[in-house]
């Protein structure tokens, strides 16, 4: 029927039209906006094409886009189709005719004034539901991926026995798919009854039925609809108890059911299902009986279920039966959750033991030399010393150090050191002159590795370097050294072109040099160029004549930011570290896999559990994580990113996690096998930091396996926040060469400490075995100290160090001045029953604005010492010096001097003592003057020493005796380098306190 039309239409008006020319300029500023706008988003579109193509992994790209394309074009086609097919069966359904009602003669304006664009308008309509519902669907494409190639888990959940790929992967998407289907529902719905009501099919205030049967039977369907999708709700909702989080006063993150969930909520489940399908098939009735009255009743009959059985039937059972016995009825599954849990983080391995916390050997020699070889013990600190490395190694004012170092092993010699080890990186901000040329094309890279000692200092204070200087030289032999991929360089870079780079400068002058990896884009093509001018919003990338053949582009350029593009599936670890692989420096970066769908298993905050003091004041520390909430997580890929050609690679570490091969399945050939990782690179693989803090959260509860001390709370410790700053966050892990009481010999270990919930004394010690390619890798071993006595947490430690008389005198002598004290690192290491706390102390004063280590607390068993170095604090707490000493090297100078049969030798010795202790007394006052002369004697005697000693050798070799040579430095932390020179350390006076 055509549609009713109005009244007399008035005068019409004449509007003056717009002239050619402006018709014509108005007609090319639109084609050229739209122009612009499909520009814009071609060249967004065609940077990341070039981008993922330059690192070979064009696969993952093409991949995610067709995945959201498809998504887009499926879910944005049924949406548009469900509500556009309702609102043409609404128009179909309108009644011929209608009473000329007051709210009919209303509508008539609206129905004229839509009649000549009805098509357009549903069209319009259409569109825009599907636009949203296609936007939506695609940034679901994890969820499709992971469903349509979801691998089994071998593991069966204990409630409804169904594998858990069917909580991890196939529930997400069913869950998905209900929420579309009452989307479309619903706005189906909406867009009926308003189409009905437009055409009189619905009506309001007029006289008669309030509906047409028509419109009865079209509403009463969809409303069908909706209720059969609210069953299937019901439904999933049963499988859903297995992954529900709920607070629990056992743990705030408890998931999984609990008795009143598998007696009240369960069955409460299936017959709301059932009930939900009576009224469905009601609603559907009405296509032949063309009333409400029953679907509106069984509707009613299930609202009122809802709230009777779904709500108020659980609270009963939970208040009558569950409380009067809370421990009985939730034991069954808190024994579930506990069992669940430990496995899906992985903590279901871990060995606890109980430790004395009290020593019991009497010898102190033998406890002495235990010390040595229980423990590399790393006095310096990587979270410190950065200011040491940038003041002594920058070289540039264009370098720079992150502020967090790494702790990495080398093989020197034929034996593993604890080392820190840190990149020379470019930093933007040091060049004197900012302008685009300088920025984006002659600085462009950092230059070599700067590593030091980990277990020792020299006499000043300082790093004792075993790779140092620009080029840097060392122990780690030669490599390519040009960093243009790292953690500080944030912005791109134009490379290989005609404009030569900075490379580094040395005494002959500056070097330059010009990029010869194939990392980045070409920018000899012009549309590649054009699409790079508009994308980084810099028009010179199209016209700059500094860009020429063979010009490159490089970004996203931090280790971090290349994994995660290449695989935006993987969670990221929050500290990427470099090491010397293979003649190359690879930066290595941990990366997981996980899921919030394990059943059982209590979730965590990964931002929250992987936050300590470090991350508090660093946020590149902090995990890159494509989903916060979680409760299964796996370290399974090892990813290395090259510093000078940002070639990524990743490899494949948990061999077993159905997580992983997944993934693998959705991007095949992205991940290669473990055993690609070449030995080299094994040595450097550790474990990471990010998965041993969740870890140490979910065992301060679930350490227990019996569920009634886990429900009691009894147990419950706590990581214990920093003792050596107050900023109330977490102590965060630390990597440290040590033997728990179970190992034959020492091993990289990663290590933390528990106190009680409440409470600063000491619970626990945990170490996990960081030694990757070793059996015992990854094996978590906790020492359980006894209930039953105390034992000083690092808190309490931190407290003893700052309270007792002596060492607060010290420490305020060391403060004088403008000096100001820094701890170090609180290190804990378990030693024949009892604890050796060790802390290095830094004083960053006068003159100086990079920290020194001078001095290191230890105690243990009551006992404390403050001492220049780690060997003379050990030998004060127990009373003994080594049995075999350390060697001297060039830093430490840890042996005491050898006599001499030369008398000279001997006097000079004996004066270089004396001018030493009183260097050591003008400290103490502190007088400057004293002490400068007395740096000044030292120097003098020592010479004298050598200058003896060197004519003694003479005299040996030409027929006398031979002579041994005196030591180079009478004590450790004289001020006097090897030789009885002070090389390279600041001049005596304030500023070198």
């Amino acid at each position: 029927m055509p549609d009713r039309g109005g009244g007399p239409t008035g005068p019409r008006i004449r509007v003056g039209r717009p002239s050619r020319r402006v018709r014509t300029l108005l007609m090319t500023l639109a084609v050229l906006a739209v122009l612009g706008m499909a520009f814009t988003m071609f060249a967004g579109f065609w940077t990341d094409w070039l981008w993922y193509r330059s690192v070979h992994y064009s696969s993952v790209f093409t991949t995610t886009l067709w995945t959201k394309i498809g998504l887009f074009f499926v879910f944005g086609l049924l949406m548009a189709v469900a509500v556009g097919v309702n609102i043409w069966l609404a128009h179909r359904l309108r009644p011929p005719l209608s009473a000329m009602s007051v709210e009919q003669q209303s509508l008539d304006r609206y129905r004229m004034g839509i009649a000549p664009y009805k098509t357009w308008l549903l069209l319009g309509i259409t569109a825009l539901v599907g636009l949203i519902a296609g936007a939506s669907a695609a940034g679901q494409w994890r969820t499709w991926l992971m469903w349509v190639n979801g691998v089994s888990f071998g593991q069966k959940d204990p409630q409804f026995h169904l594998d858990v790929s069917f909580f991890a992967f196939d529930l997400p998407w069913y869950r998905f798919l209900l929420g579309f289907g009452f989307a479309a529902t619903i706005l189906s719905l909406i867009a009926a009854a308003l189409t009905h009501y437009l055409y009189g099919g619905l009506r309001v205030t007029s006289p008669g039925a309030r509906a047409t049967a028509a419109a009865t039977g079209h509403l009463s369907v969809l409303l069908g609809i909706f209720v059969a999708l609210k069953a299937v709700a019901y439904w999933l909702d049963r499988y859903g108890l297995a992954v529900k989080s709920s607070d629990f006063k056992a743990t705030d993150n408890w998931t999984g059911l609990r008795y009143v969930d598998a007696n009240a909520y369960l069955p409460a489940k299936t017959i709301l299902f059932c009930i939900a399908v009576i009224c469905a098939l009601l609603f559907f009735a009405t296509l032949w009986r063309r009333t409400w009255q029953l679907p509106v009743i069984g509707f009613g009959l299930m609202v009122l279920s809802a709230i009777l059985i779904g709500g108020l039937y659980p609270a009963i059972v939970q208040k009558f039966q569950v409380q009067p016995n809370e421990q009985a009825k939730e034991a069954p599954y808190v024994e579930k959750n506990l069992k669940a849990t430990r496995e899906a983080y992985g903590i279901d391995g871990a060995q606890v033991t109980e430790y004395s916390g009290t020593s019991t050997t009497k010898d102190k020699t033998t406890l002495r030399d235990d010390a040595d070889a229980t423990a590399s013990i790393r006095v310096l600190d990587p979270n410190i010393v950065s200011p040491t490395f940038q003041q002594l190694q920058q070289m540039r004012k264009y370098y720079a150090f992150p502020t967090n170092l790494d702790v990495d092993r080398y093989n020197v010699k034929g034996t593993d050191e604890d080392t820190v080890i840190g990149l020379r990186e470019l930093n933007l901000a040091g060049v004197d002159k900012q302008n685009w040329i300088n920025n984006h094309f002659r600085y462009t890279h950092g230059y070599g590795v700067v590593a030091a000692k980990g277990t020792t200092s020299d006499p000043e204070g300082r790093p004792v370097f075993t790779e140092s200087n620009l080029p840097s030289q060392g122990e780690l032999g030669s490599y390519e050294q040009r960093v243009y991929y790292g953690e500080k360089t944030t912005t791109y870079s134009i490379v290989g072109g005609p404009q030569k780079e900075i490379d580094y400068s040395d005494d002959k002058g500056e070097k330059t040099t010009s990029y010869t990896g194939n990392s980045g884009v070409n920018l000899s093509n012009p549309v590649n160029r054009a699409a790079y001018a508009v994308a980084f919003g810099e028009p010179q990338i199209l016209y700059s004549g500094a860009i020429g053949d063979g010009s490159r582009i490089l970004y996203n350029r931090t280790p971090k930011e290349r994994v995660e593009a290449v695989a935006p599936w993987l969670t990221i670890d929050g500290d990427a570290y470099p090491a010397v692989v293979d003649n190359k420096i690879q930066w290595i970066v941990d990366a997981y896999t996980t899921t919030n769908g394990y059943p059982y298993a209590s979730r965590t905050t990964l931002g929250d559990t992987t936050a300590d003091s470090l991350t508090a004041t660093n946020d590149n520390r902090a995990v890159v994580a494509q989903q916060n909430q979680v409760n299964y997580i796996r370290n399974s890929v090892k990813a290395t990113v090259d510093a000078y050609t940002g070639e990524v690679k990743l490899f494949q570490w948990d061999t077993q996690d159905p997580v992983l091969k997944t993934w693998m399945k959705a991007f095949p050939g992205t991940v290669k096998a473990k055993s690609s990782i070449s030995p080299s690179l094994m040595a450097h693989l550790r474990y990471p930091q990010d998965l041993f803090k969740v870890q140490r959260e979910l065992l301060t509860r679930y350490h227990v396996k019996d569920a009634t001390t886990f429900l009691s709370g009894s147990e419950v410790w706590q990581v214990p926040d920093d003792p050596s700053n107050k900023s109330g966050d977490a102590v965060p892990p630390y990597y440290l060469s040590m033997r728990m009481p179970d190992q034959k010999a020492q091993a990289f270990s990663l290590t933390t400490t528990f106190t009680p919930n409440g409470r600063d004394n000491l619970s626990a010690f945990m170490a996990v075995d960081s030694e990757a390619g070793t059996p015992d890798y990854g094996k978590i071993r906790v020492l359980k100290l006894p209930t039953s006595t105390t034992v000083d947490g690092p808190k309490q430690v931190q407290s003893q160090f700052n309270s007792e008389q002596d060492i607060a005198e010290s420490i305020r002598l060391l403060k004088g001045g403008d000096s100001d004290i820094e701890y170090g690192n609180l290190l804990t290491v378990p030693l024949d029953g009892g604890l050796l706390y060790v802390e290095p102390v830094y004083v960053r004063g006068g003159g100086l604005k990079y920290p020194l280590l001078k001095k290191v607390l230890v105690t243990y068993g009551g006992n404390t010492a403050f001492e220049d170095t780690l060997d003379e604090a050990l030998n004060k707490v127990f009373g003994a010096e080594a049995a075999t000493p350390p060697p001297t090297d060039e830093g430490g100078g840890t042996t005491p001097p050898p006599t001499s049969s030369n008398p000279t030798v001997r006097q000079a010795l004996a004066d270089a003592q004396k001018a030493f202790e009183a260097g050591q007394e003008a400290l103490k006052k502190p007088d400057w003057d004293a002490y400068a002369k007395a740096q000044k004697d030292l120097e003098a005697a020592l010479k004298r020493a050598e200058d003896a000693q060197a004519q003694a050798d003479k005299g040996a070799k030409t027929g006398g005796g031979a002579v041994p040579s005196p030591s180079a430095s009478p004590r450790a932390g004289s001020g006097a380098a090897a030789g009885g020179k002070a090389t390279g350390s600041p001049s005596p006076g304030p500023s070198s306190s």
